[in-house]
């Protein structure tokens, strides 16, 4: 059976990473969309696990070809989603996890309008406060900031398919364990199945 598109969109300091993290631990046959990028590796990061690191030529190459899902331009660096390595997973019966930002949620529906998208927020505006101070590793300024994109965010939320609180770490991966489960017993992905069998 082919994978479905599974993105994962929230604002800074909702816990994605940590969820995501927790998901690909209770759930098998998943693969996570690594991006590729211009910018340079950072100390630690490997090709192929953390980016995939590619020329700016490359890029604009791939832009060009429309290899990319979605792709955008931060601080002088590019970032995208390569279509290549979500369909063959998928083809290989695994569910792809995108993990993006609302701009890059938007135009990957636009191309790939069955992608499940699902937003990460807080159990309170108090508590996503709480969370981004709680780091210790940002000033108040730039605290604020993430504050103000995270109310930007929040306006899209209301048009994805799903919406997890993360009251708890492991309450949100299972419900989007749930979801996951649902998506692949819709009519669509079943019916090949049962023609199958007739």
């Amino acid at each position: 059976m082919k994978g479905r598109t599974f993105i994962i969109t929230g604002p800074s300091g909702v816990g994605k990473g940590t969820i995501i993290q927790e998901l690909f631990a209770r759930q098998p046959h998943l693969y996570f969309s690594v991006s590729a990028t211009t910018r340079g590796p950072r100390p630690g990061e490997e090709n192929g696990v953390h980016y995939h690191f590619i020329s700016r030529e490359q890029f604009d190459q791939w832009v060009r070809e429309d290899a990319f899902l979605e792709h955008a331009e931060y601080v002088g660096n590019c970032y995208g989603t390569p279509k290549k390595f979500v369909d063959e997973a998928m083809d290989r019966g695994e569910d792809a996890i995108l993990d993006i930002e609302v701009q890059g949620a938007q135009q990957v529906h636009q191309k790939r309008p069955d992608a499940v998208r699902i937003f990460i927020a807080p159990p309170s505006w108090t508590e996503l406060e709480h969370r981004l101070t709680g780091r210790g590793t940002e000033s108040a300024e730039k605290v604020r900031s993430r504050l103000a994109r995270a109310k930007e965010e929040f306006r899209f939320a209301a048009d994805y398919d799903y919406i997890v609180i993360n009251n708890t770490v492991e309450e949100a991966a299972e419900e989007i364990r749930a979801i996951i489960r649902a998506e692949h017993c819709r009519p669509a992905q079943r019916m090949p199945q049962l023609m199958e069998t007739l």
